[in-house]
Order: structure tokens, then C-alpha cells, then sequence
């Protein structure tokens, strides 16, 4: 039996030809994008319910032809106190990411043979890591996320950079300030693993994606206002800065649209009580758009409840697009145009 068919999801997907189906095997129409898609943040790393090799086949079958993975030199490395994950040298998850692609190429044909294959794009050249078995490029970002901050000594910043020497490594991430309802980590040690790896995509000049969460009931929006503080004070990277994950209003945005940071929009942009980010998709200036999944998490409607994988950032895109045309800012095809153009130049794969 084919790897392809060992899991219920990609089995209905032979069947029917349909590449998304809820928990009950219901199949769901998704939205033909008009330009390559990128997914500038998925955590490949983490996924339970999809293996990470047809996860990549997957995105490609749905128009994805840019995967952008986090990898966190103190988590994914099996740092953490009582995780299962195995423990994970930088070599160990470079070795991952490549295994996974080369797993990914074969199964492209399987898809094929039961009459699947990826969305053309005429007019669009493919990215240079892009196999032509698998016309998607996977590259990865690295980082510690604000969960971690008490563990970045200089073993942690040692990972690091070895990870942000791999051909794959297109900038730094995710880092930030999250005081959201899980964090346990105090302001101050936040800031000084901010600070330190803010640097380092500084020195290595490499664009850096952020992860920032207020929390629900602070009308401050306090850690955004104080990221936005930081990067005043040490400078945007010249490289790029990604907002990544957006789930605030326009005031918010516009802390960051004047520094001239992207703002990435995933899952969250199409919930039924998102008008707020909606209204900020449709702020923000077309050439700092962004479009992720941030992968396991927020699966977008109307898949809400399963596991976000990479393909399902066709319905972040369309849900974007969507609100732009209808707020008369820019057409679909504009936008589809920019979240492909704007990924390509953030991470220098123009």
C-alpha cells in the first residue's frame, strides 16, 4: 500500500479527487488561486494528524509554491523538560526538512496517476529550490519563540546560528513578545531574547518574523506597542520585519505599517468574529501584505476544528483578496499578485 493512502485524509483525497474534507469525510470546495501561494509560516515540524511529506505534496497540489518553517533551536531541538520529542541537533532538523522533500517528490506521481495534479501559473518562474517533481520551495527561519526566553544562553544562540547558516535559512524567527494568557515568562526576560535576537538578524542581515500577542483585555495592545518600541530603538532590520499571525485591528497594524514591516495574515482572518482583522487586511498597504497558516493552528473556515497544514493557506489568501476587492482597495487578482511578489522579496527569492 502507497504512503499516500495510510492516512484517512489523503485516502478520500484518491477517492474523490478533492483535496480538503471535515472530520465526518465531507468534502469542501476550495478556492483556485490566481497566483502561486505562499505560506510564509508553518510549523512542519509539529504536525500531528499530517505527515510532514505529504503535507508538502499537498500544498503543492493546492497552488503553494513557497513554505516558510519555523524552527526554534531550544523546542524543536527536544530542549523542553518533559517532551516526548526526541532530542534534535540543528543537523537533525536540517536533515528533517530535506528528508521530508525528497518523500515529497514520489508521492506527487501517486496524486497524479488518481488525476491530481498542481495549478499552472503561466507567467510565474519557479523558486530556485523548487524540484520539478515538486514545483514548491521549502525554506525555514530560525529562532526562539517568547515561550523560551528563559532558556537563551549562549548554547540556545549556538543552535541558532548554526540552523541560520543552512542553504534552506531565509531569516530569523519566530521572536517576539507574547503576554497572552499562556505565557509564564516575565516582560523582562522577553525582552533581552528579543533584544539579543534582533540583533543577530541585525548583524547576519536577514529579515526576522515576529511573534506578538497583547493580551485579550489590555486595550494597550501592550507587547505590539512595546515590540514597536524596540524596533524603533535598534531599527527595523534592513533586511524585512513580518508581523506574523495578525489577529488585531487597524490601530494595531499601524504601529508597524509606518516602520514598514509585512503584515502576515492567517487562519484567524476568516472567522466569523474576525471584522476587525478583516478591516485590517484591508488597511494595509498591498505591497505589505502576507499571507501564512502558522500550521497546526487555526485551521481557516470552513475547516475549523482539524489540523491546519500549508495547503490550507488558499482559503487565508481568497478570504484577503475577498475583502480588498470588496473594500474597493484592490482587485483580487492584485492581491493574489502581491502575497506571491511580497513573500518573493521579503525572503530574497525574487
Amino acid at each position: 500500500m502507497s504512503h499516500a493512502v495510510l492516512l484517512n485524509a489523503d485516502a478520500l483525497t484518491l477517492e474523490d479527487g478533492m483535496l480538503f474534507h471535515t472530520k465526518k469525510g465531507k468534502a469542501r470546495e476550495f478556492p483556485m488561486p490566481l497566483a502561486p501561494l505562499a505560506d510564509t509560516h508553518g510549523h512542519l515540524t509539529v504536525l500531528k494528524s499530517h505527515d510532514p511529506a505529504l503535507a508538502l505534496a499537498r500544498a503543492a497540489l493546492a497552488g503553494v509554491r513557497l513554505l516558510v518553517v519555523p524552527l526554534d533551536p531550544f523546542d524543536d531541538c527536544g530542549c523542553i523538560e518533559d517532551d516526548p520529542a526526541p532530542r534534535r541537533s540543528p543537523e537533525d532538523l536540517l536533515s528533517f526538512l530535506d528528508e521530508a522533500y525528497g518523500l515529497a517528490m514520489p508521492l506527487m506521481a501517486e496524486f497524479a496517476d488518481a488525476g491530481l495534479v498542481p495549478p499552472a501559473f503561466p507567467g510565474y518562474e519557479p523558486l530556485p529550490l523548487a524540484a520539478p517533481e515538486l514545483p514548491l520551495d521549502l525554506r525555514f527561519v530560525a529562532g526562539s519563540h517568547p515561550y523560551n526566553a528563559p532558556y537563551f544562553d549562549d548554547a540556545v544562540e549556538a543552535r541558532m546560528r548554526e540552523l541560520l547558516a543552512g542553504e534552506r535559512c531565509v531569516g530569523v524567527g519566530e521572536i517576539g513578545l507574547d503576554f497572552g494568557p499562556y505565557n509564564e515568562v516575565d516582560v523582562e526576560t522577553q525582552l533581552v531574547a528579543f533584544r539579543r535576537q534582533l540583533a543577530i538578524a541585525h548583524e547576519l542581515d536577514l529579515p526576522v518574523e515576529l511573534h506578538l500577542r497583547s493580551a485579550s483585555d489590555d486595550p494597550d495592545a501592550s507587547a505590539h506597542a512595546l515590540a514597536a518600541q524596540v524596533l524603533r530603538e535598534m531599527g527595523v532590520p534592513a533586511a524585512g520585519c513580518d508581523i506574523h499571525c495578525f489577529t488585531s485591528g487597524p490601530e494595531v497594524a499601524n504601529l508597524f505599517i509606518g516602520l514598514g514591516c509585512s503584515i502576515a495574515f492567517g487562519g484567524a482572518v476568516t472567522f466569523g468574529k474576525s471584522d476587525d482583522i478583516r478591516a485590517a487586511a484591508a488597511k494595509v498597504p498591498l505591497d505589505q501584505l502576507l499571507s501564512e497558516t502558522d500550521c497546526p493552528y487555526m485551521a481557516p473556515v470552513p475547516l475549523r476544528g482539524e489540523e491546519c497544514e500549508p495547503a490550507m493557506v488558499a482559503y487565508q489568501a481568497a478570504c484577503v483578496a475577498d475583502v480588498r476587492a470588496e473594500s474597493g482597495v484592490s482587485s483580487r487578482e492584485e492581491t493574489y499578485r502581491a502575497l506571491w511578489n511580497n513573500a518573493c522579496a521579503l525572503f530574497r527569492l525574487s
